[in-house]
């Protein structure tokens, strides 16, 4: 199945750079590319795109206007959106990251890092980059001004092994890495996952993280238990 791919960014060079790098991999292509966070909103709907890579500083609409947009509209739903910026430690990604986008990445980016991030995003998963701790992603959601996601459901409406696979994912590990920390298959753990993003309303596991740090089931500087 190939990945569909728009590339959002308003500099002719770094639209030009990525797309040599990805439409040289078989499983990925460029559908269109957009200089503008209202032309990325506009071609969102019209390409078809499965991963849209998102400047933040665009002209007219910023990347983080047009994530929201992109974020609200039901039907494009299954749209994953990877933020790139030039500044990795910006509260700005955090204002994305609350605003619908699956992941970040700094615009240095090796290649086969975008490439493997790209994948990752479509897959469903949450990338964030690697110099995004998970100390610094906390410090920022716990500063930050309020953004525009929903309040979240109380996590009452939770079991308490979901509380826990929540708890994971906001310090950062992968599905595997929770099956191998509680004993359980991958596949448990994404089905629990999965239905603790259904009883939250949200689209993806950052928004997860998001919710863990809004809600402070965890907290900055916390480490797993």
């Amino acid at each position: 199945m190939t990945i569909r791919v728009l590339l959002a960014d308003d500099q002719a060079l770094i639209r030009t750079g990525f797309s040599m790098i990805i439409q040289s991999e078989p499983d990925l292509e460029v559908v269109g590319e957009a200089t503008n966070g209202r032309e990325a909103v506009e071609m969102a709907r019209s390409k078809r795109a499965d991963v849209v890579l998102m400047d933040i500083r665009m002209p007219d609409m910023d990347g983080i206007e047009a994530t929201k947009r992109i974020a609200a509209d039901e039907s494009l739903a299954g749209v994953r959106i990877l933020v790139l910026t030039t500044f990795e430690h910006d509260d700005n990604v955090v204002r994305a990251l609350r605003a619908g986008a699956s992941g970040f990445l700094g615009k240095g980016v090796e290649p086969a890092d975008l490439v493997r991030a790209i994948r990752v995003v479509a897959s469903g998963e949450a990338l964030l980059s690697p110099k995004a701790t998970g100390s610094l992603l906390a410090r920022f959601l716990a500063h930050a001004e309020p953004g525009p996601l929903p309040v979240p459901a109380p996590l009452d409406d939770l079991t308490d092994r979901e509380r826990e696979v929540l708890a994971l994912v906001a310090y950062g590990l992968s599905n595997d890495d929770i099956a191998a920390k509680l004993y359980l298959s991958p596949l448990t753990v994404k089905t629990h996952v999965n239905r603790a993003m259904t009883k939250l309303g949200v689209r993806d596991r950052a928004q997860l993280v998001v919710i863990a740090y809004q809600t402070g089931l965890v907290r900055p500087g916390e480490s797993p238990p």
